[in-house]
């Protein structure tokens, strides 16, 4: 038995059918967690979140931006980007099915040792809280989807209060889990840096650079920052390492810490 996990997939299908024949897996005996943004902007979004529905019991994802943006279009909310690759979910009979399947996928799992979070997890937080508060957005995704969507979208607010409420404490858990890379001083959130660890402007820092982070307990394994690629240290695992954009997909065991990549096939120089 082995458990991995596996980078960004973003409708890269091919790379993930290569990868797992790569590391010999087995939907048997092996579990895989899959760090989210399963769709969007690769080729083959719907054979990725097929993929996920059809081997649930050994595949277990987090909920990434991309996945909350198919959501909400699902829902009549946000808008249709030239660069998403959604109209074969969007425009399929079984949408309501894989709509209402995908926004059950929580955006943090955990165990004894490691902690799945798209983004990562906001350095204020414990272990514990982190999985309270994720929890609070997900009661809402269950209960109240379209409510939950026409609020979603924004960037404020900027800095975490215990004392927020309603949709503006909602909204900040979920750009924490989804959208997080790089912090401003007091550790706001910023939303524009997307670019290589090593070029990030002061005062900025990334967030798992942050002072006093509270989750050193656990290993936190994530992706969505393309740029950063594969970083193994600091009690961080990140995995997103550019399929999307022709560079690989990546493969952990997490017991291990043994990496497999497969190149991708994508030529395109889109970046998330």
């Amino acid at each position: 038995m082995a458990h991995y996990a596996i980078g960004d997939l973003q409708g890269c299908y091919t790379e993930l059918a290569k990868l797992l024949n790569k590391i010999n897996f087995n939907h048997g005996t092996d579990t895989l967690w899959l760090v989210g943004d399963i769709v969007n902007r690769g080729a083959y979004s719907l054979e990725c979140l097929q993929f996920c529905m059809q081997h649930e019991s050994s595949v277990q994802m987090v909920l990434g931006n991309h996945d909350l943006h198919l959501l909400a279009l699902a829902y009549g909310y946000g808008k249709l980007k030239r660069s998403d690759t959604l109209t074969s979910i969007l425009q399929h009979p079984n949408l309501n099915k894989m709509r209402d399947w995908l926004r059950q996928q929580p955006l943090m799992r955990h165990n004894q040792t490691h902690v799945l979070a798209h983004a990562g997890l906001f350095p204020e937080w414990t272990v514990a809280q982190s999985a309270q508060l994720a929890h609070e957005v997900e009661q809402e995704l269950h209960h109240n989807p379209r409510g939950y969507f026409a609020n979603m979208y924004g960037n404020q607010p900027e800095f975490w209060s215990p004392d927020l409420e309603g949709y503006d404490r909602l909204r900040f858990i979920t750009n924490a889990f989804t959208r997080m890379r790089v912090l401003n001083p007091n550790n706001g959130l910023d939303h524009q840096y997307k670019n290589v660890y090593h070029n990030i402007p002061t005062p900025q820092y990334a967030w798992f650079d942050a002072p006093n982070r509270q989750h050193l307990s656990h290993q936190i394994v994530f992706g969505h920052w393309s740029a950063l690629g594969f970083l193994n240290e600091k009690q961080i695992i990140a995995l997103d390492t550019g399929a999307l954009w022709g560079g690989q997909l990546t493969a952990i065991n997490l017991a291990t810490e043994e990496i497999t990549q497969i190149q991708s096939e994508n030529q395109t120089n889109w970046r998330k």
